[in-house]
């Protein structure tokens, strides 16, 4: 059974499409803002229905990508890992976020000294932090992370720019479980392969086609996982595993290259 979740997210009331550091966004394709505020209300709603708490972080008019609340931090035990992010279009999110996290009494927030992105690129299960690294974070992220949370890190190489974090190539099912996890191999470099096919022999293995519509862009509480809609083929291989998907459209926030996951940030701890 799964357990009520807090998580953060950021209303997209400045989002848009006015650069490109992914090969989703499109400066060209314009935005549907009203829409794109529709969807992601759905979404903060549809978890409010099923019993999770949502905050949420003021957003920026001159952040658009702020909506991507998940890229922020990374929360474990209730201790708090800033983000650094990559790219400078972004740079101004870090401090958001670290303010939002030590004015509500966080006991350890800590700004990192090496660039990752967050949720972007870590992932967390019950002994593990799985994390990402090509294109987005550093790899001197992953010591960085494993001192100050005291769990393992294990390190994943990127080798499509189309998964350009972590959270658009793997997600994690059930973080009270080590094995239940869903990921697209051929994000990853081959040695990357060889590590998660024996770490997670039991895993769902993603096609082209569901990791396309971003798929792994998912959160799951441990029963309910919320997906693009479009990911249809991920619907049998969850409900044969006792999950019950959850289709969502945020297809006007797949212009800036995240969906479900990216919206949101988990307050573990």
């Amino acid at each position: 059974m799964y357990s009520a979740r807090r998580y953060l997210m950021c209303p997209p009331a400045h989002f848009r499409v006015s650069y490109s550091i992914n090969p989703w966004m499109d400066p060209a394709k314009p935005v549907d803002l009203p829409l794109a505020v529709a969807q992601w209300e759905a979404l903060r709603d549809l978890y409010r229905s099923l019993g999770h708490t949502v905050e949420e972080l003021a957003p920026d008019p001159e952040l658009p990508d702020m909506v991507y609340a998940a890229n922020g931090a990374l929360v474990v035990d209730g201790r708090v890992l800033g983000a650094r992010f990559a790219h400078p279009e972004r740079a101004g999110e870090a401090a958001a976020h670290l303010e939002w996290y030590r004015a509500r009494g966080f006991a350890e927030v800590r700004e990192p000294e090496h660039i990752n992105e967050g949720e972007g690129d870590f992932a967390v299960t019950a002994s593990w932090l799985l994390a990402g690294r090509g294109f987005r974070s550093s790899p001197l992220s992953h010591p960085e992370a494993q001192e100050f949370f005291g769990r393992p890190v294990i390190g994943l190489d990127l080798v499509d720019p189309r998964f350009y974090h972590l959270d658009t190539a793997l997600c994690v099912l059930d973080d009270c479980r080590d094995d239940a996890v869903m990921y697209h191999p051929e994000a990853f470099s081959p040695g990357s392969r060889a590590v998660l096919a024996r770490l997670f022999p039991e895993a769902v293995v993603v096609g082209e086609a569901d990791a396309r519509a971003f798929g792994l862009n998912a959160v799951s509480d441990g029963h309910h996982v919320l997906l693009p809609q479009a990911a249809a083929g991920l619907f049998g291989p969850l409900r044969e595993r006792g999950y019950e998907p959850v289709g969502v459209d945020l297809g006007e926030l797949l212009k800036g290259g995240g969906s479900v996951k990216c919206c949101t940030a988990e307050l573990r701890g």
